[in-house]
């Protein structure tokens, strides 16, 4: 009787012992993969010898938090293989972008994470060279419930509604104006989402004087000098505008919305509303450096400019050294969304996303990859980032003004950023930098209205001519050069 308990006994710890083993196997296999050291690659589009920045900004904070994973930076371009280029007489090829990271992407070793830009990701999307987050997200529950609407919005645009890349910052800007010039001129201050009409308007009745005295209601830019013919696109880009068609065969500035953006602009720079870019530089007959030389908005020269979000630091800096400048008055001044058009309410030309985040469809380490993602991209990362000068973090709880200011800082990420138009065009660049030579053609058109020498149909129409006969020189030949 004894013996047969206790065999039973012996039975029962057996099948119990049995029972635990895959669990303690998995237990096992856990602990292994959390101890194994593992090589996670990230590809840059543009690198060095020298890495160090991008690691401090991005992957420094993962490394320290995840031991067992090594980052490996690598560089679809390396920046050394430009030294010396345009300096030779054989002209040299331009290093393709795109095909030097689908090479690194689709290698014998290839790279797990990408970051790169909107034109970019947009592409690899389209190509199904990155994979979809969508299902990670929702595995791990992944809130997404703070990251700024517009930035994600601007993601799914370019997957579809779909996303395939997050991003832990996001450059931005907005329209910076000055509070008191608009109280002493008796003229309500601009509000987030005004038409461009409406800036213009306000513009034009805050400009005012002559010479060295004159004061223009608007920039597109807060430095002084230079005509409005590229600053301007910050006027038309969100109209999607482009000088010739995707296959860079037929130019498309001939036309009634190319009319109207350089009738208006024309007819402000001419009025003086905006800077025309001949007026004479500002002189500093002491010879001593002064930090306001040049810039528009501290200077009082414009009572309304579009800058980025680190533009904020210099005003901080100049009214809190005020009293060490001559002739500085500080500047009392707020903030709001940059203009829009009708056609496009919802789209600014401030939100740039260009630091975004994919998971290559052959990545070696997928696992560490979604880890470093989500961990760029979580609130502890945010909380860290938060006091960066130059971007903004995508989570806006994190996003606060400055040294106690209260200022509009929900005006940097109210609207949605513009998307890719032609994913292709760095790339036609790339093949045929004449390209560049077409757009430039345009200045020396534009600059002959502002002198009156020509209407804006007239020019563009000139422009479109001659266009097309470049255009049909770099078809045949698109290494040519023009004079």
């Amino acid at each position: 009787m004894k013996n047969s308990m206790w065999g039973k006994r012996v039975l029962a710890v057996i099948a119990t012992a049995t029972l635990a083993l895959p669990l303690i196997a998995g237990c096992t296999a856990s602990e292994a993969k959390d101890t194994e050291q593992r090589v996670l690659r990230v590809a840059t589009m543009w690198g060095g010898q020298d890495d160090s920045y991008f690691r401090q900004q991005f992957t420094d904070a993962f490394e320290l938090t995840h031991p067992n994973v090594t980052i490996e930076i690598v560089a679809a371009v390396d920046q050394s293989s430009m030294y010396g280029y345009g300096n030779t007489e054989e002209q040299q090829e331009a290093p393709d972008t795109m095909e030097s990271l689908k090479k690194i992407m689709t290698g014998d070793n290839p790279v797990d994470v990408i970051v790169a830009d909107t034109s970019t990701v947009k592409s690899l999307i389209q190509e199904n060279l990155v994979k979809q987050l969508d299902p990670l997200m929702q595995e791990d529950k992944f809130d997404t419930s703070d990251i700024v609407p517009s930035v994600l919005e601007g993601i799914k645009d370019l997957g579809d509604q779909s996303i395939y890349a997050l991003t832990p910052t996001f450059s931005s800007s907005a329209l910076f104006y000055n509070k008191g010039m608009f109280e002493k001129a008796g003229v309500e201050p601009p509000t987030d989402n005004m038409t461009w009409d409406d800036i213009f308007n306000l513009g034009t009745r805050l400009t005012k004087g002559e010479g060295k005295d004159h004061v223009f209601g608007f920039s597109f830019t807060t430095y002084q000098g230079g005509p409005p013919y590229y600053s301007m696109q910050q006027y038309y880009s969100s109209l999607q505008l482009k000088t010739f068609d995707d296959k860079a065969e037929k130019m498309t500035v001939d036309s009634p919305q190319w009319e109207k953006v350089w009738s208006t602009i024309s007819k402000l720079a001419i009025d003086k509303v905006i800077p025309k870019g001949d007026e004479p530089q500002d002189q500093n007959p002491s010879g001593r450096y002064d930090p306001v030389q040049g810039d528009l908005f501290l200077s009082g020269k414009s009572a309304m400019v579009i800058g980025d979000y680190s533009y904020i630091n210099q005003l901080i800096d100049a009214n809190k050294n005020a009293d060490k400048m001559k002739d500085f008055t500080k500047v009392d001044w707020d903030v709001v969304t940059p203009p829009v058009h009708p056609e496009a309410p919802e789209i600014g030309g401030s939100i740039y996303l260009s630091n975004l985040m994919a998971i290559n469809s052959a990545a070696q380490n997928p696992d560490d990859a979604w880890e470093l993602i989500k961990y760029m991209n979580s609130e502890d990362w945010a909380k860290i980032k938060a006091r960066s000068s130059y971007e903004m973090v995508s989570r806006k709880s994190f996003i606060k003004p400055k040294d106690g200011l209260d200022y509009n800082i929900q005006a940097f990420y109210s609207l949605k950023p513009i998307p890719p138009t032609n994913t292709n065009l760095d790339k036609m660049y790339q093949k045929s930098p004449g390209l560049w030579q077409v757009n430039e053609k345009g200045m020396e058109y534009f600059n002959q209205v502002l002198e009156n020498k020509k209407t804006p149909k007239e020019a563009l129409g000139e422009w479109a001519a001659k266009g097309n006969e470049m255009l049909e020189k770099l078809k045949k030949d698109p290494k040519a050069t023009f004079q």
